[in-house]
């Protein structure tokens, strides 16, 4: 169990950990195998709600609904998520599918429809077998329970290997508050908030406003700051739900526990940010790239994101070669300000470039490093005092095994 000064890590706490939450999933028919493709997290009550979502200009029609469905009150009490079908690029049926999901699903769990958001995953550009789904929605009450999580984390995967969930445990005015997550994506990821999809749940006493604010913040950072092929998914999304059943006095951020409460939330997020590019098609190793020493925010991201999403880095990082010169090119195609005199480069500890002239270093040291799992890229500009982190995982050739039979 991991321990901090403001949080503590639930290696067994799951996105139904938080008061008021349960979940559950069951498969319908829309996968070719039996493995669960329909799935829903339910609220005792109406929780305060925040959304982000794919800037993708072919937004599927599951977010439109979202969005409308937050918009009413600030609050959802279900989210109704399938996988193996998109519902994008489907036109007015795939609109109204989406909401016919949403009117079953409130109809199915007695809560209001403007409480009901709806998500999917899967192949672009095909219709949902409707009769399937409305019948695997009116089955999904008895399936929803307290421990359900898992059934709920299968539910929504789809070329993803392993299921990615974390929780955390807080005190916010001498109550106990959890934060948990849930995520789903390994390919088409390179959000702009991947195909990702992701659930935050709080049972903290926290306001639409704040929760909104918070999460726009947080994905900036963790979400937004991961690649596995630097395409953007028609789907993309991220829910937080808040319960508010913890018993604390309304958190703002001017609160003396907003601190950790934001901390909590922060590691959620990147633990699933981290654990999607960990997950990516094909991948053998989560790279990590860093970008110190530059003269804003912005230039930092960008320049980590350039050099994470490289597939000419990718593919050095599969096969254990130290070429930094892939790494210097990334920066400097990002289109920001760089000082190409003051370049610094690692591999893990290993110094590759100083002040943009090459280093002596150990070939055979560099080779067993980047053989690891875990590949470490520091880039410094030398230039100011920001500084951003971009996550990805190397090219391999089961991504175009993947990629390249996606749909048949």
């Amino acid at each position: 169990m991991k321990v901090t000064d403001q949080f503590t890590v639930m290696p067994e706490g799951t996105i139904t950990t938080p008061a008021g939450f349960r979940a559950g999933g069951l498969h319908c028919g829309l996968k070719k195998t039996t493995r669960y493709d329909l799935g829903i997290i339910v609220c005792d009550v109406p929780a305060q709600a925040a959304g982000v979502y794919t800037l993708n200009a072919f937004q599927a029609a599951p977010l439109g609904v979202t969005q409308a469905s937050i918009a009413v009150d600030g609050k959802l009490q279900a989210v109704l998520v399938n996988s193996g079908n998109a519902n994008a690029c489907t036109g007015k049926q795939g609109e109204e599918d989406a909401r016919a999901m949403r009117t079953a699903a409130a109809k199915a769990f007695g809560v209001a429809e403007h409480h009901v958001g709806v998500t999917s995953t899967g192949v672009i550009g095909e219709l949902l077998p409707m009769p399937k789904v409305l019948s695997g929605i009116e089955e999904l009450p008895s399936q929803v329970k307290a421990d359900g999580a898992e059934d709920f984390c299968q539910a929504i995967l789809t070329t993803d290997l392993v299921q990615k969930m974390t929780c955390v445990r807080l005190t916010v005015g001498g109550k106990t508050v959890h934060v948990a997550g849930a995520a789903k994506g390994s390919g088409m990821i390179h959000p702009n908030m991947a195909t990702m999809l992701g659930f935050i749940t709080t049972d903290a006493n926290i306001a639409n406003v704040h929760l909104q604010k918070l999460l726009n913040g947080v994905t900036d950072t963790t979400f937004n700051m991961i690649t596995v092929d630097g395409d953007t998914s028609t789907n993309d999304m991220v829910v937080a739900m808040a319960s508010g059943l913890a018993g604390n006095e309304s958190l703002t951020p001017e609160h003396p526990d907003w601190a950790a409460f934001e901390a909590g939330f922060r590691y959620v997020a990147e633990y699933l940010a981290k654990a999607i590019a960990r997950d990516g098609e094909g991948a053998t190793k989560l790279i990590e790239v860093t970008v110190a020493g530059a003269e804003s925010q912005e230039a930092a991201r960008a320049i980590a994101k350039t050099v994470i999403g490289s597939s000419l880095v990718k593919s050095a990082c599969f096969g254990a070669d130290a070429n930094w010169g892939r790494i210097i090119a990334a920066v400097g195609r990002a289109g920001q300000p760089v000082n190409t005199e003051t370049v610094h480069i690692q591999l893990g500890d290993i110094v590759v470039l100083e002040q943009s002239r090459p280093v002596k270093f150990d070939e055979d040291r560099a080779l067993a490093y980047l053989k690891g799992e875990l590949v470490q890229i520091l880039v410094n500009l030398n230039m100011g005092n920001e500084s951003a982190t971009a996550w990805g995982c190397d090219l391999t050739y089961d991504y175009v095994r993947i990629n390249a039979a996606y749909r048949t």
